[in-house]
C-alpha cells in the first residue's frame, strides 16, 4: 500500500505537535523528519533534541532522513530519540562507515535505509540492497524545500524497483523532492512505495486530508 510521508520541514515549527496530530487525522501513514547539518547540505534544520521532544507529541511512524556527514556518529542517538526509520546518504561517508551506520540502526531495533542524491547512479545502492529496509531516491538536490521535481530520476527509480523485486522484495522505495498531485503518479508508475511531500501538504492548512488524498 502506498504510504504518504509529509515532510515536517514544511510544517509550522511553532506548533509541531498540533501539526503532527492534524497529519495523523489526514490519513497519512508517516512523518518525514529531515536532518541537515550545514556541511553535507547547505542548510541547517532539526536535530536530536527536537526529535526527542516531538516524539512525545505523536505515535506516528517517524522516518528520519539524515543529510549529515559521517552519520555513523549519530544514528544511535536518533534511534534513541524516537525515530522508527533512519536513512543515511551513501555519499556522506566511506562504504565501511555507511555499513556500520546501518548495522547500528538495526541493533537499536529500528528500520534502516540508504539515500541516493540525484547525481548518484542506481548501481551504487547495490552493495546495501540486501540489508536495508528502504531506499530513498532524491528527486531534487537535498538541502532545501520547494524545488522542482526532477523527472529524469524516474529511470533510476524503475531500475531500483526491479532490483528490489528480485533481491529484497520487502524493501520499500521512497521518493523525496518536488512530489505533488501531478508528479506523485509518475513516481508510483515507476515503483515508489512511499512519497515524501512537504509544501504539497502543508501549504493547505486546514485541508491536509484533501492534500494527502490528492497524492494518492
Amino acid at each position: 500500500m502506498l504510504k504518504i510521508a509529509p515532510s515536517l520541514l514544511s510544517a509550522d515549527f511553532a506548533i509541531l505537535g498540533q501539526e503532527a496530530e492534524d497529519i495523523r487525522l489526514s490519513g497519512a501513514e508517516w512523518l518525514h523528519y529531515d536532518v541537515m547539518d550545514g556541511i553535507f547540505v547547505p542548510n541547517i534544520s532539526f536535530g536530536i533534541p527536537v526529535l526527542k521532544s516531538f516524539r512525545k507529541c505523536t505515535e506516528m511512524f517517524i522516518d528520519a532522513h539524515l543529510m549529515i556527514t559521517q552519520p555513523v556518529r549519530y544514528v544511535k542517538e536518533f534511534c534513541d530519540a524516537g525515530a522508527d526509520m533512519v536513512t543515511v546518504h551513501m555519499e556522506s561517508d566511506t562504504p565501511e562507515n555507511i555499513t556500520k551506520a546501518l548495522e547500528l540502526i538495526r541493533a537499536q531495533g529500528k528500520l534502516c535505509g540508504i539515500v541516493l542524491k540525484p547525481n548518484t547512479r542506481a548501481e551504487a545502492a547495490l552493495p546495501w540492497l540486501d540489508m536495508v529496509d528502504m531506499i530513498l531516491v532524491m528527486t531534487v538536490e537535498p538541502g532545501f524545500g520547494g524545488q522542482s521535481f526532477m523527472a529524469d530520476m524516474m529511470p533510476k527509480l524503475a531500475r531500483l524497483r526491479a532490483w528490489i523485486n528480485e533481491r529484497n522484495p520487502g524493501c520499500l522505495l521512497e521518493v523525496d523532492g518536488g512530489v505533488n498531485k501531478d508528479t506523485a503518479k509518475l513516481c508510483v508508475e515507476n515503483g515508489a512505495d512511499v512519497l515524501v511531500a512537504g509544501s504539497a501538504v502543508f501549504k493547505y492548512k486546514g485541508k491536509y486530508k484533501e492534500a494527502v488524498d490528492a497524492l494518492r
